[in-house]
């Protein structure tokens, strides 16, 4: 009876073996050590930790990889903020036509940034990491003008969840930089 169970254990050692080599988790435990070591040196560490353990690719990234990682976390949340804002354009919630206007000027602003960081990505494979460390600056700067046109405009009053997005890339890029300035002093 024993006998008969050794080819299902085999069969079994090899389902295991092909599923997992063909379907990754998507938790990833990463080169932790390169992870925690890089995140403890940016200005947000557990935004750092969590976005790059997010992402398979970060197991086996050096510094310039998880640079380029968090750079494409920061085009994701740029992206989106402007689909967002344009997205307000369409609405039907009887926004004035003023706030339609600073909207629209918002979300030309954050496609910008996700220019910009398109940009660094590029630097990034050709190690121009001073014009990478140029485009992040760029990027984090761009809700600055959003912020402000609706300063400009003292009856409209700045939308919290533009706050947060705000908030979002710039920290994001204050992660980048920080992983810049590593590769600079390795």
């Amino acid at each position: 009876m024993g006998s008969h169970n050794f080819p299902n254990l085999s069969l079994l050692a090899i389902f295991l073996f092909l599923l997992t080599t063909t379907h990754p988790t998507k938790f990833v435990l990463g080169d932790d050590d390169l992870i925690l070591k890089t995140c403890k040196n940016t200005q947000y560490t557990d935004l750092c930790v969590s976005s790059l353990k997010s992402d398979p690719a970060s197991s086996d990234s050096d510094l310039k990889g998880l640079a380029t990682i968090m750079v494409n976390v920061g085009i994701a949340n740029a992206t989106e903020t402007s689909s967002y804002l344009s997205s307000k354009l369409t609405s039907s919630t009887g926004d004035t036509t003023l706030l339609k206007k600073v909207f629209r000027l918002c979300a030309v602003k954050y496609s910008y940034a996700t220019a910009s960081l398109k940009s660094c990505v590029r630097d990034l494979s050709q190690e121009n990491y001073d014009y990478a460390s140029v485009h992040v600056t760029a990027a984090a700067d761009y809700p600055n003008a959003c912020r402000n046109a609706f300063k400009r405009y003292p009856g409209l009053g700045y939308p919290n969840e533009l706050k947060g997005r705000e908030d979002g890339l710039k920290h994001i890029c204050a992660v980048v930089l920080g992983i810049l300035e590593q590769i600079y002093f390795t």
